[in-house]
């Protein structure tokens, strides 16, 4: 058995991280005003935010419709949003009769609506079931955005607002997608005066 210094390693990852949270505020400060703004207004119609993503990404989807939902900081009116990560009759029935690329785009144009907001999640920007879900929520007026990493991938000109985390590792992008999921939340109950 080699000898493996845990500490060590917990350090050089914590740096890591550092350096990305540092490089993420200057790359993403525009997008993440304009995102707020976008969901802030759908909210405020009466609109909801539709999350959908892969693996850890799932994941985020499901913790950021709860914080919408349920709440972020204080107790108030629950926002419309919904995982479309979570229904497991509904993924796999998709899967089976229309293949995995399709697995968000059935629910986006099951439930989504005009003024909606369809948010992907995708570590690489190129997923392709989360890519074909926010084509098809383009094409039904809901607005789709997004949280990707590295260069935005094929998210680039289709999310927009895209939030970019400037890094090539999928742990540290997927610390910063839950670090703006959760700030955007924050910032959508204030723009909404719920807190």
């Amino acid at each position: 058995m080699t000898t493996f210094d845990a500490g060590a390693y917990l350090r050089a990852e914590h740096a890591e991280h550092l350096t990305v949270a540092n490089a993420l505020l200057a790359k993403v400060a525009d997008p993440f005003n304009r995102l707020v703004r976008v969901v802030t207004d759908s909210l405020a119609q009466g609109g909801k935010v539709l999350f959908f993503g892969n693996g850890g990404s799932a994941g985020d989807a499901q913790h950021l419709a709860a914080e919408l939902v349920v709440k972020y900081s204080k107790d108030r009116r629950p926002l419309g949003a919904v995982a479309l990560t979570t229904d497991t009759s509904v993924l796999t029935a998709t899967v089976n009769d229309f293949g995995p690329e399709h697995v968000f785009t059935r629910q986006v144009q099951a439930i989504g609506r005009k003024g909606d907001v369809a948010f992907g999640i995708s570590t690489s920007g190129n997923s392709l079931n989360v890519l074909k879900a926010l084509e098809a929520a383009r094409d039904l007026g809901i607005t789709p955005v997004g949280l990707a990493g590295g260069t935005g991938g094929k998210m680039f000109g289709l999310a927009d607002p895209l939030l970019i985390v400037p890094s090539t590792n999928s742990a540290r992008i997927q610390e910063m997608h839950i670090f703006l999921g959760q700030t955007m939340c924050g910032a959508v109950e204030r723009a909404l005066g719920l807190v």
